[in-house]
């Protein structure tokens, strides 16, 4: 019963959780990319000071347009250009992850944003890994152990996500960072476990990778699909039914399935297909507040997908650009949609049920801390 309770803000700051949707690039510290900026030459950060810069970003990102917002992620990139800066952004996101409660992450980067100064995709790829096996043992030594995968991204408005591949030697770079990233990945937590293609969705189907997604279901590999934030029903339709996604990146305009001119809401064919076959949502609040999918929180889909009992998982997207964290968008929920222990348990175990990892890993964070922090901690 205890589960029942509404959790205050300390207990929700110390409860575990999981996170399925986060950007590398989109997570930095502000102070992180002053000094990065600072050692490279970069000059075009809008600010040095980092309480300015972190609000600048923030309202940067809050024109309501996903175009304007992903506008802001060319500062990040810039500074991810060398190994030295993405091990540290990478070894950064794990701690600052942990230090919140995150107990299971997957953190997503697309490799061809950061060979713009010369690196490779495997490099990349390897510094990334590298960043968040420093960051796990960082964080296991402070008293927070945290797991972290990595999802690489494909940018669905790139060329490079189009190349016809015949073999290995003529692969895309979304292919060629997971045959690298598959040799490198030689322990638990320290690896590759899917893919995702990110960008602009307007004007940009996930069609239009279909050969990719092709290759990878033939490769069994797990992959994930921005659909159903900028652009509707068709996106994730195409997401689901044409690529085969296992999990949706937003999908949160699914609502735009369901009547709720009634008393009880009625769903549409593609909405009970998502909902009856456990199709997560990656749902991201506060983001999506900044684009222009509500005015305020409680309006948020979020609570009603929850009500209807879809796989819902609560994520932060882009820390940085959205001045968010787990515990944030749990303590909005709270207060918002009145969820107690047992909801936000609820969204922590979705979450880890449709991580990317093994159904044995997944029943042992499940059944071995988070479980026993809920009870613990709800008891209280």
């Amino acid at each position: 019963m205890a589960l029942l309770n509404t959790p205050s803000q300390d207990q929700i700051k110390r409860l575990t959780k999981a996170l399925l949707h986060d950007h590398l690039d989109g997570g930095l510290r502000p102070q992180t990319l002053i000094e990065i900026a600072d050692r490279i030459g970069y000059k075009k950060l809008p600010t040095n000071d980092p309480i300015e810069l972190a609000k600048w970003f923030e309202d940067s990102c809050n024109s309501g347009s996903l175009v304007r917002y992903l506008e802001t992620f060319a500062h990040t990139i810039a500074v991810m250009q060398t190994r030295e800066g993405i091990i540290q952004v990478a070894r950064e996101s794990v701690i600052d992850l942990a230090r919140d409660g995150v107990v299971y992450a997957e953190v997503r980067g697309a490799p061809e944003l950061l060979t713009e100064q010369g690196l490779t995709s495997d490099q990349v790829v390897e510094a990334t890994l590298e960043g968040f096996k420093q960051g796990m043992s960082e964080a296991e030594r402070e008293g927070n152990k945290i797991r972290v995968e990595s999802l690489l991204c494909g940018m669905r408005q790139s060329n490079r996500s189009k190349e016809a591949a015949e073999g290995l030697n003529n692969i895309t770079c979304l292919r060629l960072g997971f045959f690298f990233a598959s040799l490198k990945a030689d322990s638990k937590g320290q690896g590759v476990v899917g893919f995702d293609i990110a960008g602009p969705e307007d004007g940009f189907p996930p069609t239009n990778q279909l050969q990719e997604f092709e290759f990878l279901k033939k490769e069994n590999a797990h992959f994930t699909i921005h659909a159903g934030e900028a652009f509707g029903l068709p996106s994730i339709w195409q997401a689901v039914q044409i690529c085969g996604t296992e999990r949706i990146g937003h999908g949160v305009r699914i609502v735009e399935d369901i009547d709720f001119s009634s008393k009880e809401p009625k769903l549409g064919l593609l909405s009970s297909y998502i909902r009856d076959r456990r199709i997560a949502l990656e749902l991201c609040p506060t983001s999506n507040l900044q684009t222009g999918i509500a005015k305020i929180y409680s309006d948020h889909p979020i609570g009603k997908l929850a009500k209807l009992k879809f796989h819902v998982t609560l994520n932060t997207d882009n820390r940085l650009m959205s001045n968010t964290s787990m515990t944030h968008e749990m303590q909005e929920c709270v207060k918002s949609f009145g969820w107690n222990f047992a909801d936000l348990q609820t969204v922590t175990v979705n979450a880890l049920e449709s991580s990317f990892i093994d159904h044995e890993d997944k029943l042992e964070i499940i059944e071995k801390t988070v479980k026993p922090a809920y009870s613990k901690i709800s008891a209280e």
